[in-house]
């Protein structure tokens, strides 16, 4: 028996909540690493946006794949699946705050770290990552305790509303929505010149890997010198123009993408880096990149601070980018944190690497 991560988003626990709880699904990419599981195995269920130890769930059968809707009425995304045992399945209220005393010291991961830091977070990145047996029996001690007549940790059951999103039927589809509170704050008037010279930074630490694993690189010219002199060493690998044979309003729209990686003619991934308050540029501009290439198939990345993990979600959520012709936006850009992509940028032989492995590091709206 071992024990593995299963990511909820608020929206995924309700739908599940919602169900017989007998499946537990997961993303047609997760494939590989569900053939890991075996029946007898332990799904501890983390509710990603308030940070909570919610459940646990026992492996009866699979991996299978199924597209039979289950979670949602059609086009259930969640088509890798095992039939469990809901052993544990507690209310929001109940579920385990990870910052808590009675875990946050002791769980490996997270021991050692700041409350409020991203450096422990590359373990609950996705589901079905394995959890070391000593942390995994210490989650569902506290798990069963809570399971009788544990504490209650309150939450504002208006914020939950309001980070569980809201269904919208599509002619093909139902898709899940945020939409964002007014008292959220508003774009800054000037942005403070540290988070300027960090997100040039970043983008210099993004092109300074794909450059490394032997891609070209694409900076817009007006970030060109400012990323060089942060990385002078990736100036053979920028390109002065950008080889492709788009019509031209989708062209300038790509060329303001903060770093596109490159092989032969061909877009490998592209990023937007947001460091201001909003979260609003770079996701309109994949969405507009997206609107005007319906068929375009690239990798889309937003990157961010961790601290702003959730506020991309939740932008990327919205109802004008999740109603796209081509399906919602949330389908087709992952996130990455400033964090993870430091973590990529200390691994030894980047050389010898295929940018695939930055699926590793990305993550998705669960």
């Amino acid at each position: 028996m071992a024990y593995y991560l299963d990511l909820f988003s608020p929206e995924t626990y309700e739908a599940f909540k919602r169900s017989d709880r007998t499946i537990s699904g997961f993303r047609t990419r997760q494939k590989n690493a569900a053939q890991r599981i075996k029946p007898g195995d332990k799904l501890l269920c983390y509710l990603t946006r308030l940070s909570r130890w919610i459940g646990m769930l026992e492996v009866r059968k699979g991996p299978f794949e199924d597209n039979k809707p289950i979670f949602y009425p059609e086009d259930d995304p969640f088509v890798i699946r095992f039939s469990v045992d809901a052993t544990i399945l507690l209310d929001v209220e109940k579920a385990i705050p990870i910052y808590e005393d009675s875990i946050w010291p002791k769980l490996s991961f997270t021991k050692g770290h700041e409350k409020g830091t991203s450096t422990w977070t590359g373990k609950i990145r996705s589901s079905l990552v394995s959890i070391d047996d000593a942390d995994g029996r210490l989650i569902e001690e506290l798990l069963q305790l809570q399971k009788g007549n544990g504490t209650s940790y309150p939450f504002a059951s208006e914020e939950y509303e309001r980070i569980s999103g809201h269904t919208i039927r599509r002619a093909d589809k139902t898709v899940t929505v945020s939409v964002p509170s007014d008292s959220e704050p508003t774009e800054p008037t000037a942005e403070p010149e540290p988070a300027a010279r960090e997100s040039i930074q970043i983008q210099a630490l993004i092109a300074d890997i794909g450059s490394q694993m032997g891609l070209k690189i694409w900076i817009p010219r007006t970030d060109r010198a400012r990323v060089l002199q942060e990385a002078p060493r990736i100036e053979s690998s920028v390109l002065d123009r950008l080889p492709l044979n788009y019509d031209d309003v989708t062209l300038k729209t790509v060329e303001q993408i903060d770093v596109l990686w490159l092989r032969g003619r061909s877009i490998v991934r592209a990023f937007e880096v947001e460091h201001t308050t909003a979260i609003y540029s770079g996701i309109l501009r994949m969405a507009d990149l997206l609107a005007l290439q319906p068929n375009m198939d690239i990798k889309l990345h937003i990157v961010a601070p961790y601290i702003k993990r959730e506020k991309v979600f939740q932008e990327i959520r919205r109802p004008v980018f999740s109603l796209l012709e081509r399906g919602p936006l949330a389908e087709s850009c992952t996130y990455l944190s400033y964090e993870s992509l430091r973590d990529l940028a200390q691994q030894k032989h980047l050389g010898l690497m295929s940018d695939r492995v930055l699926d590793e590091y990305a993550e998705e709206e669960e």
